[in-house]
């Protein structure tokens, strides 16, 4: 009697995997905030700014691409999953947030001020952010499966390139942006290309 091979198993949007996932990505997001601002506040001049755009790129590749990988997106189900997993990391990052990092005043007071001296201004537009990366990272993630291509490096590398190069065009057009924020906008807006992209093809 011959074994058949059992199907992959993928499109994992279950309580528990949407919990415990995005307990992860807000752990490793935590981690990745307090790397920013150790390097921000140890290392000077443009090597800090080279350091916090490096710090800013691996932030953004597990936010986009880790949820994908752990409800092993392939159909909407999957990208749905994926989608509330990034949206729950946000909310875990908002807990070490306004437990570790408020009470030890770890941000300049410029940050409070762009919003009136509120701490909950930037709290919904977290929100938005975690989920979109989640949600388009998984988009492109089920679309570079269906082609076969599911190595981090082929899914995560178009949004890199993009990054960078956005950054680039920034700096040059003499945009007055910090270079971790030019990068960081560049790969958001290089991931939400690559998942429109992704969707046109499935049509």
């Amino acid at each position: 009697m011959s074994a058949t091979a059992a199907p992959a198993v993928s499109d994992r949007s279950d309580f528990r995997t949407v919990t415990v996932g995005g307990a992860q990505v807000g752990l490793i997001t935590g981690v990745a905030v307090i790397a920013f601002l150790l390097v921000s506040r140890r290392v000077p001049g443009l090597a800090a700014q080279a350091l916090e755009s490096l710090v800013v790129l691996v932030a953004g590749i597990v936010a986009a691409f880790l949820p994908a990988r752990l409800t092993a997106a392939r159909t909407s189900d999957g990208i749905a999953g994926a989608a509330a997993l990034g949206f729950v990391g946000t909310v875990t990052f908002m807990a070490i947030d306004i437990v570790l990092l408020r009470p030890f005043r770890a941000y300049p007071w410029t940050w409070d001020a762009i919003g009136g001296n509120s701490t909950w201004w930037y709290l919904p537009i977290w929100w938005m952010l975690g989920t979109l990366l989640a949600w388009t990272g998984a988009i492109v993630s089920a679309g570079q499966a269906a082609r076969g291509e599911t190595t981090l490096a082929r899914t995560a590398g178009p949004a890199l390139v993009g990054a960078v190069v956005l950054a680039v065009v920034a700096r040059l057009a003499g945009l007055p942006l910090p270079i971790p924020v030019a990068t960081g906008a560049g790969f958001t807006i290089t991931l939400v290309g690559l998942a429109v992209v992704a969707l046109a093809r499935k049509r």
